[in-house]
């Protein structure tokens, strides 16, 4: 009889669910993410909790608004003290592992986790620390520029290759190891990948999988400075838009990288997925494929993220595994802090309610209604671009923002997938202005909220400058490695035959000599 089952978690990193065949965006092709679809469930309707990086990924593990862990942009420590997913299924008895980017800032690199397998790809110090009181010119402390863009095309290495080739390498070691290991625990993996995070580089082998000239272009064509709203104006010159004149060769070739990066991130998923079936642990194992945030890739002549339009914060989220139904589209409404109670539920089977801090994600596996009024969602943004909270709300199928004197915008996703329509100046539709004006009073205390950035960002602004002063430092993690306990070596392994033999996979019991000596 199987045990608690184990949980894979397997993340991208900036790959917006609206490029995927199974969102109804056919434009990456990714046969095994698509395999996992078909014995699993779309969460049809997924958004990120914040469009960053660093944030994003504090709410998923905590289950929280990035807001209510002090986690506003790509600087903001993630404090020791926050419960996060790790710290659950460990007290639930599971063994916890991470093996790649998570973007943690601050001492703690670990966050519940019980190993690390790899270092990170971003800095862990406060170098990243967004500025509000920079009005003068819009303030991008990760220097983010639109040479991703023109730059965009073939390479024979990369950087991301470089990282994401190790983490999988390192991940893949990993699931062979927990399947001949003496721990009997379940575990919980999360494999996280920088695939595919500008800048737009890949390989002719995952480049030649598309034909150039059917790359298909945005839906929304370049939307003129003079003609974006507030934000997008100040997110234009946030990646200093105004120094380069894309081109639409530039844009064909971003978007045919984009789309390959996304290919090869397909590949990885379906490998490790592989290694499930080869150690017989695939069918007591849930498996989710998730993202960190989107990328507008072009779309409204915008890319990357730090945005609130549907490019930059709906995210892939994909599940299969015993209790989740196969060939399935779930439309409720669902956001990055659901994956907490999720696993909490797989690891409890249900049973678990005792929760340290209040939670804002609900079970996966068990959602409302997309007809219900509990079929609401909320994210913000708190980092580069906007100089007050950014405040966001989908109720069913209208989406609201909010950020600080902007114009509020307001959509409806079904007439209006492509936000064309800003419904917030129409009279016609000023109830429902009030009802979702109402929903974000009720969550934010919005003038409390903008008082603890400014007061983090400029603690953060000058630690990081007095760190400088001397020797600086290091948060970075280092994953351990004890050369002495690795392959054979004879204090600890005097039986080489002994020691190889138990790390063959599947298990071969010793064969009793026939004539054994006295």
């Amino acid at each position: 009889m199987a045990g608690k089952p184990n949980i894979l978690v397997i993340q991208a990193d900036q790959l917006t669910a609206l490029c995927l065949a199974t969102y109804g965006k056919p434009l990456a092709l990714t046969p095994q993410i698509d395999k996992i679809a078909e014995q699993g469930t779309v969460f049809a309707n997924t958004y990120c909790n914040s469009p960053v990086c660093g944030p994003s990924r504090a709410g998923m593990m905590t289950g929280r608004l990035p807001s209510d862990v002090g986690v506003f942009d790509n600087a903001g420590e993630f404090l020791s003290s926050e419960p996060t997913f790790a710290h659950y299924l460990r007290a639930l008895g599971y063994q916890t592992t991470l093996c790649g980017k998570m973007h943690f800032v601050g001492p703690d690199q670990l966050h519940g986790f019980e190993r690390r397998l790899t270092t990170d790809i971003y800095p862990s110090d406060y170098g990243w620390t967004a500025d509000w009181s920079q009005i003068d010119e819009e303030y991008s402390p990760s220097r983010m520029s639109l040479h991703s863009v023109v730059e965009a095309g073939l390479c024979d290495r990369s950087l991301q290759i470089d990282y994401d080739e190790h983490v999988f390498n390192t991940a893949r070691q990993e699931l062979f190891d927990l399947a001949r290991s003496a721990d009997e625990r379940p575990f919980l993996l999360h494999v996280s990948f920088t695939h595919p995070h500008n800048p737009f580089v890949t390989t002719k082998e995952f480049w030649d999988l598309y034909d150039h000239d059917k790359i298909s272009m945005p839906e929304v064509g370049y939307i003129p400075y003079e003609d974006r709203d507030p934000w997008a104006q100040r997110y234009y010159m946030t990646i200093r838009q105004d120094e380069f004149d894309i081109t639409d060769r530039q844009l064909r070739n971003a978007r045919h990288a984009y789309f390959a990066m996304t290919s090869y991130f397909d590949t990885l998923v379906g490998d490790l997925v592989a290694v499930l079936k080869k150690t017989g642990t695939l069918d007591n194992t849930y498996v989710f494929v998730i993202s960190d945030h989107g990328d507008m890739i072009g779309e409204r002549g915008m890319w990357f993220k730090f945005n609130p339009f549907e490019g930059s914060v709906r995210v892939p989220m994909i599940g299969m595994g015993p209790r989740i139904p196969a060939g399935h589209g779930e439309t409720a409404l669902t956001t990055l802090v659901d994956l907490l109670p999720t696993f909490v539920d797989i690891a409890s089977d249900g049973k678990f309610n005792s929760y340290a801090s209040a939670i804002d994600g609900r079970s996966l596996l068990d959602l409302p209604a997309a007809d219900s009024d509990d079929n609401i969602i909320f994210f913000e943004y708190c980092g580069e671009g906007v100089h007050a909270p950014a405040l966001m709300c989908r109720n069913k199928n209208i989406k609201y923002i909010s950020c600080g004197d902007d114009p509020e915008l307001m959509f409806d996703l079904d007439t209006d997938p492509n936000e064309q329509h800003n419904l917030a100046t129409d009279p016609a539709h000023a109830e429902t202005l009030a009802t979702m004006r109402a929903h974000i009073a009720n969550r934010w205390n919005e003038p409390d909220l903008a008082k603890r950035v400014e007061t983090s960002q400029k603690n953060r602004l000058f630690v990081q400058e007095a760190m400088k002063q001397g020797a600086f430092p290091s948060w970075d993690y280092t994953p351990p490695f004890d050369a002495s306990r690795a392959f054979v070596r004879g204090a600890i392994d005097p039986n080489t035959t002994a020691t190889k033999a138990r790390k063959r996979f599947p298990f071969v019991p010793s064969t009793p000599p026939q004539n054994p000596r006295r």
